[in-house]
């Protein structure tokens, strides 16, 4: 099991995506219980990623919303929500 550590920017972003996506908060729950339990389940699609953002994972929240985040012993550090335009 998991810590869930979201960094204030991630903060502020998912502040301002629910006020925007209202009914995408319920997702957001699951997903984050998801992280918990296994950051690498099948249906999050959790992938690594490369260049600037190489040592960090990419997960899918809805078809056009990501979520960024870092992996440590046992935390998941979440660093940014958004689009896939704004978060890469």
């Amino acid at each position: 099991m998991m810590l869930i550590d979201p960094k204030p920017s991630f903060l502020r972003q998912a502040k301002k995506l629910f006020k925007k996506y209202p009914n995408v908060r319920k997702e957001f729950e699951i997903l984050v219980e998801k992280l918990i339990n296994n950051p690498f389940e099948q249906s999050l699609k959790t992938h690594a990623l490369e260049g600037g953002l190489k040592g960090r994972y990419a997960c899918s929240l809805t078809h056009e919303l990501r979520i960024i985040f870092k992996l440590s012993k046992d935390t998941v550090h979440l660093l940014s929500i958004g689009t896939h335009d704004e978060v890469y």
